[in-house]
């Protein structure tokens, strides 16, 4: 009985550890277009998951995402830049994340105690006041040409091209450097985020989003646990926000509107409420397909290129039409989302290995020397 479960975690840990030597070896054979959509798409992971926990798992509404991300992001540039105070980059990215969770922090009351669609009008409103302060405090955000991001160093090292860096004869600018930085930033949301899921703080929110009264019961502190949530979730989400502008160079007030905080709701509908894996799947959809049509625009019918004006659609509006399909055929046949389905897929065929040979097939008939050893010895 024991050996089945134990070749079960060896095959999965055998997947896990084929999977992070494919994405440690992908820097060495891709340009730089394929990193910058795989740095894009693990700086939305990072973001996808702290809003999964907040409006999958504890069954809060926020579109304010797009806020704490800015948060995050402008944060690390003030702090680690001039005009600021230039602090260590390495110590201006923590203090980010943390001051992406005070905002959390200062907000949470509201989130104790509201939820639903009143909670979500209450965070649209952070929205559009982070937009404005992002505009007019020009000594802090640059106003609307924004800033540059300053490259992060960790021990003298640089994620930056600036310092020249060969590995196995493969040139490592920037963003073969970031790559690594994003794998690990994403592993760390990863095992943090399922470690909280599956801890008693998980289904203490999981309690809270079934049903307020039963968890209250259970002595679930609704209030408590909701504010906690959000929290964690800023944090998330701060963290995205500094991976994002590194990986820019450069932050800009309109990247961090209401677009931004719809295309997360996109990311966690798609890939699956509540289920890391299923917020990292909507993320990478959302945010490569819009870049790899602006790749192939060109090469796509319907779909014009970047720049021209011929009354056809573009790639980036093609993008939001096709995703905004996805949702809709998610909710009418995959209400669990992309992480549901593969789930209902890999059960499937598991059955199907596992059932027994039809009634119709004739079992093979005994050799001579069985049908021997069979037969009863004469008296």
């Amino acid at each position: 009985m024991s050996e089945r479960p134990s070749r079960t975690r060896a095959l999965r840990l055998g997947r896990t550890f084929a999977a992070v030597a494919v994405l440690c070896a992908l820097p060495f054979y891709l340009d730089a277009f394929w990193l910058r959509i795989g740095l894009f798409s693990m700086a939305a992971a990072v973001g996808a998951v702290g809003l999964g926990l907040l409006s999958g798992t504890a069954g809060q509404l926020s579109l304010g995402h797009a806020f704490f991300l800015a948060v995050g992001a402008y944060g690390y540039v003030w702090l680690a830049g001039e005009p600021g105070p230039g602090l260590p980059t390495s110590v201006a990215a923590v203090l980010a994340v943390l001051l992406a969770g005070a905002a959390g922090g200062l907000f949470s009351p509201v989130a104790g105690r509201v939820r639903g669609v009143y909670l979500g009008v209450a965070t649209l409103a952070l929205v559009f006041l982070g937009h404005h302060v992002l505009l007019t405090a020009d000594s802090v955000t640059g106003g609307f040409n924004g800033r540059s991001v300053p490259p992060l160093e960790l021990g003298g090292f640089s994620f930056s091209s600036d310092s020249e860096l060969t590995l196995l004869g493969v040139p490592f600018g920037a963003e073969e450097r970031l790559w690594y930085l994003g794998l690990a930033l994403f592993a760390v949301t990863w095992f943090t985020a399922r470690g909280l899921l599956r801890g008693r703080p998980g289904r203490a929110l999981v309690a809270l989003r079934d049903s307020e009264t039963a968890a209250a019961v259970m002595g679930v502190d609704v209030a408590r646990h909701r504010a906690a949530a959000f929290v964690v979730s800023s944090m998330y989400a701060g963290l995205a926000g500094v991976l994002l502008a590194l990986a820019f160079r450069r932050v800009v007030p309109d990247y961090f509107g209401l677009v931004l905080s719809i295309d997360y709701l996109a990311m966690i509908v798609i890939g699956g409420l509540g289920s890391v894996a299923g917020a990292t799947a909507g993320a990478v959809f959302v945010t490569a397909l819009p870049l790899l049509m602006t790749r192939y625009a060109d090469q796509l019918p319907l779909v014009a290129a970047p720049g021209t004006d011929d009354g056809t659609v573009g790639p980036t509006e093609a993008a939001r039409y096709l995703y905004g399909a996805a949702i809709v055929l998610i909710l009418l046949f995959a209400p669990d989302g992309l992480h549901g389905l593969a789930r209902r897929l890999r059960a499937r065929l598991r059955r199907i290995r596992a059932a027994p040979p039809p009634s119709g097939a004739t079992a093979p008939s005994p050799s001579p020397a069985s049908a021997a050893r069979a037969k009863e010895p004469t008296p």
